[in-house]
């Protein structure tokens, strides 16, 4: 850290990655359209900007790690934003899926003539709830005992136990992600069969993609952790994956009570 301050705050360097990422969200959008309507060139453009967009979003992070790890910038202080930041972020997630479970209930408890009057809809097939669903609402919470797990160990500084605990939290992840593309391979109704359909696969396939990118968050955590960037005093970064990893935990008892069990009766 600069000798001369005589502050706790973290004043930024000028840095092109937002003009640069809001460029590349643009790109993504307008290819995004131009790819559904069908215009020429609009796949090239989706592509380019995706391209873009996860470049600018490698290269900002590195930058952040590089000021927190190896600069020092992010003194206590400095850690309370990221903190609330994404406290918030995961508040506006919530509102997120309640949408999904908002209409998936109206929609059972109130079913329409159009769909027969009765939930599931008439003529639907539905997957039972205790074979792969059940066993998939196990998997995840066990997922997020072994990432607490990591965590005491950070705290207690015990860098290798912490390596494992992350290792058996991605490997719990990636067989629930197995789990998940059976249970669609099998699925016997698809997303345009009545509103049953847009609801369970928009709130599981949401639900789904959020674990594989807390899955990722759990991976570049582990390949810190056996770097030794993260130590019992500065891991802002896996307390982040490990608060995401609970919200999906928890995320995933509502739909396996709203959607599969009561869907499924």
């Amino acid at each position: 850290m600069i000798e001369s301050q005589r502050h706790s705050y973290h004043l930024v360097d000028p840095s092109p990655w937002p003009i640069s990422g809001s460029l590349g969200a643009l790109a993504t959008t307008v290819g995004g359209v131009m790819y559904m309507h069908p215009f020429q060139g609009g796949a090239t453009l989706l592509s380019l900007g995706l391209i873009f967009l996860l470049y600018t979003m490698f290269v900002w992070w590195r930058d952040v790690l590089r000021e927190s790890t190896l600069e020092g910038h992010h003194t206590k202080v400095v850690q309370l934003g990221p903190r609330y930041g994404f406290l918030l972020f995961i508040v506006s997630e919530v509102m997120f899926f309640f949408a999904f479970f908002r209409a998936s209930s109206h929609s059972s408890l109130a079913p329409t003539v159009e769909i027969g009057g009765i939930w599931p809809p008439k003529g639907i097939g539905v997957l039972d709830p205790w074979e792969i669903p059940f066993l998939n609402t196990l998997i995840l919470p066990s997922s997020g005992a072994a990432v607490t797990w990591a965590h005491h160990a950070i705290l207690a500084g015990k860098e290798k136990r912490a390596v494992y605990a992350l290792v058996a939290t991605v490997s719990l992840a990636l067989v629930f992600t197995g789990f998940q593309g059976m249970e669609y391979y099998q699925a016997p109704s698809t997303i345009s069969d009545s509103i049953y359909g847009s609801t369970f696969f928009l709130a599981t396939g949401f639900h789904g993609f959020h674990v594989i990118i807390g899955t990722l968050f759990s991976i570049i955590c582990g390949i810190r952790q056996y770097l030794g960037h993260l130590t019992k005093e500065h891991h802002v970064g896996f307390e982040a994956a490990a608060w995401y990893w609970h919200f999906v935990d928890v995320v995933r008892l509502f739909p396996f009570v709203s959607i599969y069990w009561w869907g499924g009766i």
